[in-house]
């Protein structure tokens, strides 16, 4: 009797499950899988592996995630079909009136990508991210999960002052056990990190600590984005490596071989 009763039951779930629909992890597969995604970007997935990285962070189909800095929407195109439904995505980008034309640029662009497909991006919600100054990107204990990806460099260029800002207002803006997910350049502890990171590497140490101080609890790391092969020394930086090749001919095959930067990959959650 007690099988029988058993075996009811796990019917009975399964059934449930199936009315439910896909499960997070099959509609996270489907996004990343959507033909609407552009070529370049899919053939960067080896490198960023889109699917295991936002699994780590925790990622649901009825959150509210906050992108900060989408740059050209190559997190976006999975995000926002992901999140359309039944979540919220809000990509904080530059102002239109940035003071900045290179800002402005970045910003045009990535709206017309977003009105070109309103069915993957007729739900986004586009604020303004545009430190030092402009930080009012979502409301206090808003979302459920704040990411951002190869971003941090830049924002030190303001100052150990205001990223400390930055990070200050993303445990502002997350709900109580939120998540900020960080991908950044990883700097070897062994080098020196300059004030500006303008190598585009940081230390993985400097990070923690700047969240730290804020308040946020390091939850795990992963070494999902690692490269051994990236020694962190090139000229030009991190911007010697693909896909950008600033030293053009010089070394290229060598930098190819190595492949993307090696990257730290730091889950932080609001107590």
């Amino acid at each position: 009797m007690r099988q029988v009763l058993a075996a009811i039951l796990a019917l009975g779930m399964a059934s449930i499950a199936h009315a439910a629909g896909p499960s997070s992890d099959d509609a996270l597969k489907a996004a990343i899988a959507s033909d609407h995604r552009t070529p370049a970007y899919v053939q960067r997935d080896a490198a960023r592996h889109p699917y295991e990285t936002l699994l780590f962070f925790g990622v649901q189909p009825a959150m509210t995630v906050v992108e900060l800095s989408p740059g050209g929407g190559w997190y976006t195109e999975i995000l926002a079909p992901y999140l359309r439904d039944r979540g919220h995505y809000v990509a904080a980008a530059y102002g239109e009136d940035s003071p900045k034309e290179y800002r402005r640029g970045y910003t045009a662009n990535f709206k017309k990508k977003l009105s070109a497909d309103p069915a993957s991006y007729g739900k986004v919600h586009l604020t303004v991210f545009e430190p030092p100054n402009n930080l009012s990107y979502a409301q206090p204990g808003s979302a459920d999960l704040v990411l951002t990806f190869r971003n941090l460099h830049n924002w030190l260029s303001y100052g150990d002052d205001n990223m400390k800002r930055v990070f200050q207002s993303v445990y502002d803006a997350l709900k109580p056990g939120g998540v900020f997910g960080v991908v950044e350049h990883r700097l070897p502890e062994s080098m020196p990190q300059d004030a500006t990171a303008s190598s585009g590497y940081m230390h993985e140490s400097y990070v923690i600590k700047m969240a730290e101080s804020v308040g946020f609890k390091l939850a795990a790391k992963s070494e999902i984005n690692a490269n051994p092969k990236d020694t962190a020394d090139h000229p030009n930086g991190v911007w010697a490596l693909p896909p950008t090749y600033r030293n053009k001919d010089k070394d290229r095959a060598r930098y190819e071989a190595i492949g993307e930067s090696d990257r730290m990959t730091l889950k932080f959650v609001k107590p």
